[in-house]
């Protein structure tokens, strides 16, 4: 019975340690964009996508190119491996998670925050002129 003990221990020590390697290999820390070059690393960028510069859709190379500016104003080329993402034209905000390679940012997955129509207006009126009340 000690024997079943020891390898029913032995099991959840390996899970343990398969579990912990995997959480630690999924965690990608936020950063800007200077850091992100410095580091070499793979991170996650919050920023704006820059839209009087440039955008472009590489077919053969299934490639999305757009210009991001960080939080710090600092803007970089961005190439998204895959298609333009949904919403990218209204987003608000762009989460880019990738690593620096010559200079330029190279994401392999691009997420948008796009305006809720849920969200108030800055003068205080409702969307479809609803008159709110407070409590």
């Amino acid at each position: 019975m000690k024997k079943r003990y020891m390898i029913g221990g032995a099991i959840i020590v390996a899970f343990l340690i398969v579990g912990g390697l995997s959480f630690l290999n999924s965690s990608i820390e936020y950063a800007t964009l200077g850091k992100a070059e410095e580091s070499g690393k793979r991170v996650q960028v919050t920023g704006t996508w820059v839209e009087d510069m440039s955008t472009h859709y590489d077919t053969e190379n299934n490639r999305f190119t757009f210009f991001m500016r960080d939080e710090d104003n600092r803007i970089a080329r961005v190439e998204l491996t895959g298609a333009k993402p949904n919403n990218f034209d209204i987003a608000t905000s762009v989460v880019a998670k990738g690593r620096f390679e010559d200079g330029v940012f190279k994401a392999n997955e691009v997420l948008t925050k796009c305006p809720s129509k849920y969200e108030g207006n800055p003068d205080g009126e409702h969307p479809e002129g609803i008159q709110q009340t407070s409590f």
